[in-house]
């Protein structure tokens, strides 16, 4: 399959050497350990749990606010002092987290591009091992990775990571297409264990400032980031511009949030780091590569490999029987 590049809406070819390299990127990204790699291609015609006109399938498919939202929601997840023992404690972010982080994005892949049954399964897996996952936080506090109250704050900080990092970095998207986003979380949030869901943008924020007085500074944060800052998490490419990405991970944490957790701007982004951030974001979403999950859920599904990467207009989801393009005021 020829691999493209988006421009003005019109796809042109990547030089075969280079399509390689970055389709072998791109496959390295969600290896399993030891594994083969998982083919979202199959089995022909079984359905995702999200419809490919929803908004998640759009903001999923870029590598680079995936990875900027995924680090701003494990900072706000390492602010719930009990989520952050567990996660610190029964997980590889500290001695491998090129190992957790990849396992970590193969499981979001799964849950919004993968077949139904597929997808049930993984989740099923997930749930098992967060059955053993309990212990005391260093204040005494107990603690169980299947305590309903912690899924739905890992859950609403993931949701709003993604969302806020392909909003800020990518393409601004009206509150409509949003609030549809935060819609369309719900039914595998609840096979995770969710007992509740934010329906809105609002609805989201609210959940935000309840927390807020129950989130609380740590080392551990610094040394989070420290760690993303460093490890070889993204292809080549772009491994260069990992500690920007960084950067614009904090710039998305609610600003009342990063003051509580003692995170001050300087470990923001600047205004040309923002420029050079919403360029690589942007550019990232124009690459068509056959390796690709949501690419080949296209192909699964019957439609073209380039579906996701057409026009707007032409293949975002509706809204009151209209088409809804991106919100560009910024």
């Amino acid at each position: 399959m020829e691999m493209y590049f988006y421009t003005a809406g019109k796809p042109f070819p990547i030089p075969r050497p280079l399509a390689r390299r970055l389709d072998r990127a791109s496959s390295a990204l969600l290896l399993p350990d030891g594994g083969r790699a998982v083919d979202f291609s199959q089995p022909r015609g079984e359905p995702a749990f999200a419809d490919p006109h929803s908004v998640s399938w759009r903001i999923y498919k870029n590598p680079v606010s995936l990875f900027i939202g995924g680090v701003a929601a494990v900072i706000l997840e390492l602010a719930e002092p009990r989520v952050r023992t567990g996660v610190w404690e029964h997980s590889g972010f500290r001695s491998d987290p090129v190992r957790r982080l990849k396992r970590t994005g193969l499981a979001a892949m799964i849950t919004v591009y993968g077949p139904r049954s597929g997808a049930e399964a993984m989740i099923l897996r997930v749930r098992r091992m967060h059955e053993r996952v309990r212990g005391v936080s260093p204040s005494g506090a107990a603690y169980s990775a299947s305590d309903p109250e912690l899924l739905n704050w890992v859950h609403v900080t993931a949701a709003f990571g993604f969302l806020q990092a392909y909003n800020a970095y990518v393409a601004p998207l009206n509150p409509a297409l949003r609030d549809r986003y935060y819609g369309e979380t719900a039914a595998t949030a609840a096979l995770y264990g969710v007992t509740r869901t934010a329906a809105s943008e609002n609805e989201a924020l609210s959940i935000f400032e309840a927390m807020r007085g129950r989130l609380e500074p740590s080392p551990i944060l610094f040394e989070f980031l420290d760690i993303m800052r460093k490890a070889k998490v993204l292809p080549p490419i772009l491994r260069q511009a990992q500690p920007l990405f960084v950067r614009a991970a904090v710039s998305l944490i609610p600003a009342l949030i990063r003051q509580t957790l003692g995170l001050p701007d300087e470990l923001g982004l600047k205004g040309w780091h923002r420029t050079l951030t919403r360029k690589a974001g942007a550019a990232a979403d124009r690459v068509v590569l056959a390796s690709s999950p949501p690419v080949q859920s296209c192909l699964r599904l019957g439609l073209p490999a380039d579906f996701l990467y057409r026009s707007r207009r032409e293949t975002w989801p509706s809204g009151g029987g209209r088409e809804q393009e991106p919100d560009r005021r910024g």
